[in-house]
C-alpha cells in the first residue's frame, strides 16, 4: 500500500538508534503513525519537530499492518517560536489533544482545517483566545458543545484571570467528555499551558 499526503507531525519517539517512530495528522488519511528510518540523524532532526508541517510518503504491505514514511518539510512551524515559552507550550497541547483523541486513520478535513488556522494564527496578539476557541471547536466536531464560554461579542482580548478560567472550563469538558470515560491521561503540555496563566 502507498499514499502521498500532506499533514503535521504530533508526536515522535525513539525506535532505534536512527529511526524514530512519528504520530501524524493528514488532510486525507486522518492520524497514522509509522517508522522513519534514519529520522533520529542530525540531518533529520531538524524536520521533526511537533508542529512542522510535512509531505508524506507512506508504504505499507497492507492496509492493517505497520508501514513506513519518508517525509519532506513543507513548513516549519515550531521554530518559530521556540523563544516563546507560550506559544511553544500551546502547539505541543493542541498536538498532544489531536494524538490522543482522534481516531487512527479516520480522515476529519474540518478538525485538520482548524488546526492549520490555529498554528498560522499563533503570530496574532490574540493568539491565546483563538487557542481557547480552537479547543472548544475540537471538542464539538468530535460531538460534544458546551453553552458555557466566558467571550462576549464585544471583547477580544482577556485578563490572565479570565484566560485561566476559559482554559480550566475547557479542561473540564475534555475530562468528562474524552479523557475520563476513555481512561486517558491529560496531556502534560495541556496542564503546564493552564499553569502560565495565574
Amino acid at each position: 500500500m502507498y499514499w502521498t499526503d500532506e499533514g503535521y507531525l504530533l508526536s515522535k519517539s525513539n525506535f532505534d538508534e536512527n529511526s524514530i517512530i512519528i504520530d501524524t495528522f493528514t488532510l486525507n488519511h486522518g492520524k497514522y503513525n509509522g517508522i522513519v528510518y534514519g529520522g533520529a540523524s542530525r540531518k533529520q532532526k531538524r524536520n521533526f519537530q511537533i508542529g512542522n508541517k510535512i509531505y508524506l510518503n507512506w508504504k505499507s504491505k497492507g492496509e492493517n499492518k505497520s508501514g513506513y514514511f519518508n517525509i519532506e518539510l513543507i513548513k516549519p512551524v515550531a521554530p518559530i517560536y521556540f523563544d516563546d515559552k507560550k506559544r511553544t507550550t500551546s502547539i505541543l497541547a493542541a498536538s498532544s489533544i489531536l494524538r490522543i483523541l482522534l481516531p487512527e486513520r479516520q480522515i476529519n478535513q474540518n478538525i485538520y482545517n482548524l488546526f492549520e488556522k490555529l498554528l498560522n494564527d499563533l503570530n496574532q496578539d490574540n493568539w491565546i483566545q483563538l487557542y481557547i476557541l480552537w479547543e472548544l471547536s475540537v471538542i464539538k466536531e468530535l460531538g460534544f458543545e458546551s453553552s458555557k464560554t466566558i467571550f462576549t461579542k464585544s471583547r477580544d482580548f482577556l485578563n490572565n484571570n479570565e484566560i485561566k478560567k476559559a482554559l480550566a472550563l475547557n479542561k473540564n469538558l475534555l475530562l468528562e467528555n474524552f479523557i475520563i470515560p476513555n481512561k486517558l491521561k491529560f496531556p502534560l503540555f495541556r496542564n503546564l499551558l493552564e499553569s502560565y496563566y495565574v
